[in-house]
């Protein structure tokens, strides 16, 4: 417990902003999801609405990182390496078409 006014105001902000982080953590994750499962999808039925839904969902998930890194959730090198993941996952399932 807090010994003083100061204190306990403190720990009512980093439980505030601990929240509020964990809400950006959660939603980054969960749009990273629904991408990656989006692009399952369309790996299993490749056709164009299935390439705009997958276009759809990793725009929604950079904007959502983008946003987090601007608010000092994520470190910069940690949004760039979770939109890198997303990009490459997309890269590799256009190879594996074009092999095909």
């Amino acid at each position: 417990m807090a010994n003083n006014k100061s204190a306990l105001k403190r720990a009512q902000i980093a439980e505030r902003n601990r929240l509020r982080n964990k809400a950006y953590k959660s939603a980054v994750k969960t749009l990273m999801k629904n991408y990656f499962a989006a692009l399952q999808t369309y790996a299993a039925n490749p056709n164009t609405e299935g390439m705009q839904e997958v276009q759809t969902r990793m725009s929604a998930a950079y904007s959502k990182i983008d946003r987090a890194v601007k608010r000092g959730v994520l470190h910069r090198n940690n949004g760039a390496h979770k939109k890198s993941r997303l990009a490459q996952a997309l890269k590799k399932l256009q190879a594996q078409a074009e092999a095909s």
